[in-house]
């Protein structure tokens, strides 16, 4: 299994559901060698290989700059600290890199025996290409996000060639959800039947218990997630700002960080947020399941989001929570409140109604019971091991 990021490395879901994955295979009795960018990962029962020897471990690490979420922003500025043109280093640097990263893994693989090869997004593709034609075995790409889906569909021609060509090449396609398999099959022209819709799990089988704070604290109404276009965060400023003129004594908490930090602190001052939006900055596990615990309203205001795993956390803690019709996650919380990203006074709307309404806060936490022990990584991974098992020559 070829991953790009894994805990304690991660930027977002990825990685999360990467090890959600893994650890369910495991729990079935299947054997994972999972080939990573980097070192830092550990599984239970599983040590780490160099990259100059390989054994029975469950993975393997690959030397790269690449990092989780890599935009050809942040790969240049880390890079080259601005002082090369952006756009180029993008096209050949960034190019170069995720060229190694294939080399590099799809040699440390070659005295690997798998009965499948499993990809997670684009930047691994041709690395598990490269495995699968090697060991003439089955691929499986994962497909958790494109790059439409992060670009506010104006892609990168050079990223979206890549990612077709792979997906293309691939034997099954895994999709997060119906909104991932429509849109492969709307913009890529991928055949429905080479797609199945697996959405993604949850280490939880059921809700933390959790009663409404009357201590007359300020309401808390939270986002978490990456600062940047695909999340959404300016619409979720933008709703706040509508709330906040009928309840000043909310709170706001935007938790993460990305490109649009700056932007977004600006844009916050500009429309008068200075004194209840909290930028808290990149959280830590820990801190994240205080914040989910603590908001009276969750709020997750994606323009494209292939699946959006905060959700399922957030119900998890007994946080009520307002999705984007555009996300996948929204096929399987159905206990959440929708609207379209860009509806920001209906999003208001659904916000002030769930601070406002007691007993509407309770059925939603009531119904997250039974959508939780439905979605659990050991569920979620028994169907992949079904997919493998009915592919041609596995």
């Amino acid at each position: 299994m070829f991953g790009w990021e894994y805990p304690p490395v991660h930027c977002g879901g990825l990685g999360v559901a990467c090890q959600g994955i893994v650890r369910g295979l495991l729990h079935h009795g299947a054997k994972v060698t999972l080939v990573l960018p980097h070192d830092e990962a550990s599984e239970e029962g599983a040590t780490i290989l160099s990259p100059g020897s390989l054994a029975s471990e469950i993975i393997i690490p690959v030397p790269t700059k690449l990092r989780p979420y890599d935009s050809w922003r942040a790969y240049a500025q880390r890079i080259t600290e601005g002082s090369e043109p952006v756009d180029q280093l993008y096209g050949e640097n960034l190019g170069e890199e995720v060229e190694r990263y294939t080399a590099v893994a799809a040699e440390l693989t070659k005295n690997v025996r798998p009965d499948i090869v499993h990809t997670h997004d684009w930047m691994t593709l041709e690395a598990g290409v490269r495995a699968s034609k090697h060991h003439r075995r089955p691929l499986v790409a994962h497909v958790h996000a494109t790059e439409l889906d992060r670009t506010e569909f104006k892609p990168n021609a050079w990223i979206m060639k890549r990612e077709l060509q792979g997906l293309m090449k691939a034997d099954h396609i895994i999709a997060v959800s119906g909104y991932t398999k429509n849109l492969l099959i709307r913009e890529y022209g991928i055949p429905a039947d080479k797609i199945t819709v697996l959405h993604n799990g949850t280490f939880a089988s059921e809700p933390l218990m959790r009663l409404d704070d009357d201590s007359g604290a300020h309401p808390l109404v939270l986002f978490l997630g990456r600062l940047t276009v695909q999340k959404g965060v300016t619409y979720f400023i933008r709703a706040a700002q509508s709330v906040h003129r009928l309840r000043p004594d909310v709170r706001f908490v935007v938790a993460g960080e990305g490109y649009l930090l700056s932007q977004l602190i600006q844009e916050t001052f500009e429309r008068g947020l200075s004194d209840c939006m909290i930028f808290a900055g990149r959280v830590t596990n820990e801190e994240a399941r205080k914040l989910y615990s603590r908001a009276d309203c969750f709020v997750m205001p994606s323009v494209s989001e292939p699946f959006g795993l905060v959700a399922l956390e957030a119900i998890t803690h007994g946080a009520p929570v307002v999705l984007s019709r555009q996300s996948g996650v929204a096929e399987v919380v159905r206990n959440a409140m929708l609207v379209d990203f860009w509806d920001t006074d209906k999003m208001a709307d659904c916000i002030l109604t769930v601070l406002r309404e007691k007993p509407l806060r309770a059925e939603m936490r009531s119904q997250s019971k039974r959508i939780l022990s439905n979605h659990t990584w050991h569920r979620q991974a028994g169907k992949i091991l079904s997919i493998y098992e009915n592919l041609p020559h596995f």
